[in-house]
């Protein structure tokens, strides 16, 4: 398993999957500093930090779910490898699973250097205008944590996501999906409802409401997991479209 999980990472190596790893958090943390430079006093760190982190968990997250799968997906669709890489001689569903690690790992990645990307956005703005200097103490644990949650609760989304881009070759089925899950989750908001929604979950994890943060922790990450093993499954013993 190892030796596909190397094999996974030097793929990647040589993709425009690192490229997206690499913009989505770089952008948040752009807007992040222009927006701080519109203020003309100075706002808590928890202020700055938790906008950043909903912008991710809302909007950037999901959308780079879908991107990021659909790419790591057409690495094998786009050269038709999909024979050759199963007529190996390894279980089958170790190339899927190693190929989930892989997404997994870089979101997780992505979903720290938001945090990290943020705060230094936050000290360039600093620099820029002094009077700005966030009040308050910056709890890096809290925020460390509510990371953690967010990729977390990302789970079932980015299962359905790897699903759908993995069982199609073409990118329609996947961008359409992923487009689709983020513009309801943006337009329904403010719906109860919405915290069963798997594009909704990661949000959740920023609501005030205990109930709405354990819910979309415990089906967004337990589920979430369930579905990625039927996910490997279900594409490991199947022919590729």
């Amino acid at each position: 398993m190892i030796r596909i999980l190397i094999v996974e990472a030097r793929k990647l190596n040589r993709s425009l999957v690192l490229l997206l790893a690499a913009a989505a958090p770089t952008l948040v943390a752009v807007f992040a500093f222009f927006n701080m430079l519109r203020f003309e006093e100075a706002q808590p760190w928890a202020m700055w930090l938790q906008g950043a982190a909903a912008i991710w968990a809302f909007f950037m997250l999901p959308m780079s779910v879908t991107a990021l799968t659909a790419l790591v997906a057409h690495m094998e669709h786009g050269p038709r490898a999909w024979d050759q890489l199963r007529a190996l001689p390894i279980a089958r569903w170790r190339i899927y699973a190693a190929k989930a690690i892989c997404v997994l790992v870089l979101i997780a990645g992505m979903s720290l250097a938001n945090l990290v990307l943020t705060i230094g956005a936050i000290h360039l703005a600093t620099a820029v205008k002094p009077e700005l200097a966030p009040t308050g103490t910056l709890d890096l644990a809290e925020n460390l944590i509510t990371t953690g949650k967010v990729a977390a609760a990302a789970l079932l989304l980015t299962a359905i996501q790897f699903w759908t881009a993995m069982r199609w070759s073409s990118f329609v089925p996947a961008l359409a999906l992923g487009i689709g899950g983020t513009f309801f989750a943006v337009v329904a908001t403010a719906a109860k409802q919405g915290v069963f929604f798997p594009w909704q979950m990661p949000i959740n994890m920023l609501a005030t409401d205990a109930w709405r943060v354990q819910t979309a922790l415990v089906l967004g990450a337990g589920l979430g997991l369930c579905v990625f093993v039927a996910a490997i499954i279900h594409l490991a013993g199947r022919e590729p479209a």
